[in-house]
């Protein structure tokens, strides 16, 4: 089999992630570069890796990118991307900046993978043109939000076989989608309620170690429906992704979604409300055996014996868990779907990786 070169951008929860899951799939490497804004060695797993200072010239010879994510970081994906593009590699970008560009192939490899062809056609052709892969491709696949993977994978059987009308979706996403400070957020604000003298309240004085807060919100015994920015008609920004990005995966602009985006004090692992109306009269079973056979979803629906998906026994796995799959009472064409899944494998790292396998054809 041949190998190539790699690298891996950003050693955050995502980037250690990637470093872990490069190994247990065995991705055939032939070297590995690991980049971040400084240069420092880091162990993952008893294994230590020389993280190097990133700059433009790091990513000569590197065939494939995988960039953490870099939202927040004001241009920098934008500017390394291109950089590595120049210089011969396909990016993978797991951050927001390429998503909506109608150039940029926006991926969940069990739904739409296809999509990848024009990007894996310039990389395999041998010759690797540069400057037309980067002005007709770009030379970038990027990887959607968290919480729309776990969506599409879970309503693309339904969608595929019977079609659907809208969606309504509420998520409760855990700490860890904001980022490693976000779950130590979590767990001290936790410790503080735990360890103080009871007082009756378990609200925190904000006052007292305002840097250690990233999020919003008080997390720790607290959820809140604030993910993102607000913008128009007060949906945030995490919400319009769900919307947008779907769309755009599905190819379809005429189905409607509307999300509320809700963060809860969970480590790893988001769940999902998911409200399907679908275009055509379907049974419940028939629902049930489209999930229990598609690829990526595992179904654990046994209600009657409290079996259903929950994000603690979720975190680690590959899968989208689906369970609590009902009909609705009162609209014949209705259906709930209760959908977890561990938002740094599936919902960022492994499908990065997934996408780079369909890449190289593996």
């Amino acid at each position: 089999m041949k190998r190539y070169n790699v690298a891996v951008v950003g050693v955050g929860a995502v980037g250690i992630e990637m470093l872990r899951c490069l190994r247990k799939r065995n991705f055939p490497i032939k070297e590995l570069r690991v980049f971040a804004r400084s240069a420092r060695e880091i162990e993952v797993d008893g294994q230590i890796y020389s993280v190097r200072a990133i700059v433009p010239e790091g990513f000569n010879g590197v065939d494939i990118a995988l960039f953490a994510g870099t939202e927040g970081e004001k241009g920098a994906a934008v500017t390394f991307a291109s950089e590595a593009i120049k210089r011969g590699a396909v990016v993978i970008d797991n951050g927001a900046d390429f998503r909506m560009d109608p150039k940029v192939p926006l991926v969940v490899p069990e739904v739409n993978a296809k999509d990848i062809n024009p990007v894996r056609n310039w990389f395999l052709g041998g010759s690797r043109d540069i400057s037309s892969g980067v002005k007709k491709y770009k030379g970038i696949i990027a990887n959607p939000n968290c919480s729309t993977i776990q969506m599409v994978v879970a309503i693309y059987p339904i969608y595929k076989k019977i079609g659907i009308k809208r969606i309504i979706v509420t998520t409760f996403q855990a700490a860890s989608g904001a980022g490693r400070a976000a779950v130590e957020q979590l767990f001290s604000e936790t410790r503080q309620i735990i360890t103080q003298s009871y007082t009756g309240s378990l609200i925190l004085d904000s006052s007292k170690n305002p840097e250690s807060r990233v999020l919003p919100q008080q997390l720790g015994f607290n959820v809140f429906p604030h993910i993102g920015s607000f913008q128009e008609l007060d949906y945030t920004t995490e919400e319009w992704k769900m919307v947008r990005e779907t769309q755009k995966i599905l190819h379809d602009n005429k189905i409607k979604i509307s999300a509320t985006c809700v963060r809860v004090p969970v480590r790893t692992g988001h769940s999902e409300a998911i409200y399907v109306e679908t275009k055509k009269l379907v049974k419940l079973n028939k629902v049930k055996d489209l999930l229990f056979k598609a690829k990526g979803i595992k179904v654990i629906d046994e209600p009657q014996n409290n079996l259903y998906p929950v994000p603690l026994e979720c975190e680690g796995k590959d899968e989208v868990f689906i369970g609590r799959i009902r009909e609705d009472p009162f609209n014949k064409f209705g259906f709930w779907l209760w959908v977890v899944s561990d938002n740094l494998l599936k919902g960022a790292v492994l499908n990065a990786i997934q996408i780079a396998e369909l890449l190289l054809s593996i």
